[in-house]
């Protein structure tokens, strides 16, 4: 589950930024506050959306494949991924308050960016989620779970102060030791043990 919950988390905030970079750089897409919840869809559409339909795609054209040459499999692998991407941005597109205007700027040159996030992101997966696995045990460990550290037991009081452990007298057992709490020194104690013997 927490493998889970960074990976979703690492992407989201990735999505977000790519998201934002497509409101700035592509002249028929207005994203504003929408990047937030568009970047959940998008993200969800990519980490489960995105391998499903790609697998499907790649059974379809698997047919075909043996008539293509390698030229030829590499542009239809290629234009796979980039359907892939167009329904995803699609699917943001619809179930958000993105705004697009224009086939090219709207519906074309973002799922391109969108491959290009792709790789970008495959590149340095492993270091933002292991930064977000760090961010997120930090929190985790200060939410009061078991994991978290105990605070320190404070130490005893010194004698004489208030709530301290009364001084032990002269003469009465030590902690640890079988001999009773009578208040007698070792003398007096000596001297009664001669009496019951003779």
């Amino acid at each position: 589950m927490r493998a889970w919950i960074i990976r979703f988390v690492s992407l989201y905030v990735f999505d977000v930024v790519v998201l934002l970079l497509i409101d700035v750089l592509v002249p028929g897409v207005r994203v504003g506050f929408a990047a937030l919840w568009a970047a959940v869809i998008l993200t969800a559409a990519t980490l489960w959306l995105k391998p499903l339909v790609h697998r499907w795609f790649r059974s379809m054209a698997a047919g075909g494949a043996a008539q293509r040459s390698k030229l030829g499999e590499k542009l239809v692998q290629y234009l796979l991924v980039l359907a892939v991407a167009a329904i995803i941005w699609v699917l943001v597109v619809v179930f958000t308050g993105v705004n697009v205007r224009g086939f090219v700027f709207g519906w074309f040159v973002p799922p391109v960016i969108l491959l290009i996030a792709w790789a970008i992101y495959d590149l340095v997966d492993d270091r933002i989620e292991a930064g977000t696995g760090r961010l997120y045990d930090r929190a985790f460990r200060r939410g009061g779970t078991p994991d978290a550290a105990a605070p320190p037991i404070p130490p005893a009081p010194a004698a004489g102060y208030p709530g301290a452990a009364p001084a032990a007298r002269p003469g009465a057992a030590r902690p640890g030791t079988t001999r009773p709490d009578d208040g007698l020194t070792d003398e007096q104690r000596r001297m009664l043990d001669e009496l019951g013997n003779s």
